[in-house]
């Protein structure tokens, strides 16, 4: 199988491991039926990539084989801000696969964390809608469900374009990352109702980027349409 590396990992403090270890218990929850799980918001930097980066990192450290694909085709961040490196005789990705240039087997890619694995986008292009509606995205997340535990899928803002909710399509849950005291609370609204008209349900909301002071005991915030608890901790994209 084909390598790649991470050479850009944040190092997160004991508040925001424990945060992720319990959205990461959290979502084992939703039953066994949620094998893909995508992570979108309703705006550009409200801390998505951080957020899936960091979930697939937990959930492989809890044992589980997971794979990341990332989605965001016109601008990864994933690949921006991680580092993320390939050896030079292989760089395909996503797009080189939707576009017919290559096989499923050539993008999945062992990382340098255990039991962690990627699909990353290959190259970045501008028709995005065109590639990520192809005939063989279907064929690719089937086969991702299959062979690993659990697929987490990073996708563009659904406030932004419409890529993430092609997206949805292929989920079986979806996270929404909110920034905190930033847009409106129809957006959200608006955002949630989209994601659900594909068939996707949404299974909860991360509250993100939030100032300790401005909440009593740091108390980090998730709700989820199945439950709703409070644990401590909080974490930003760093930039």
């Amino acid at each position: 199988m084909n390598q790649l590396e991470f050479t850009r990992l944040p190092q997160l403090d004991f508040a925001c491991n424990e945060a992720m270890n319990t959205l990461a218990t959290n979502l084992f929850y939703c039953g066994d039926n949620v094998k893909t799980v995508m992570l979108t918001s309703r705006y550009a930097d409200e801390g998505k990539s951080f957020l899936t980066l960091n979930l697939m990192r937990t959930l492989a450290s809890l044992g589980k084989n997971v794979v990341l694909v990332d989605t965001d085709l016109r601008r990864s961040r994933l690949v921006s801000h991680y580092g993320v490196r390939f050896a030079p005789e292989h760089n395909k990705g996503l797009a080189h696969y939707l576009a017919g240039i290559c096989e499923m087997d050539e993008v999945v890619y062992q990382t340098n964390i255990p039991n962690a694995y990627m699909v990353p986008i290959g190259r970045e292009v501008e028709s995005s809608l065109q590639l990520l509606s192809s005939n063989r995205m279907g064929p690719l997340m089937e086969v991702l469900a299959q062979e690993f535990d659990i697929v987490v899928v990073d996708t563009p803002p659904v406030g932004v374009i419409v890529d993430g909710l092609e997206m949805a399509k292929y989920c079986t849950g979806a996270l929404l990352v909110v920034s905190a005291n930033r847009g409106h609370k129809k957006d959200i609204a608006e955002v949630t109702r989209q994601i659900k008209q594909t068939g996707c349900p949404v299974l909860g909301a991360v509250l993100n980027n939030v100032e300790f002071d401005s909440f009593t005991n740091r108390k980090y915030y998730y709700k989820s349409e199945r439950y709703s608890s409070y644990y401590y901790g909080a974490y930003g994209e760093k930039k």
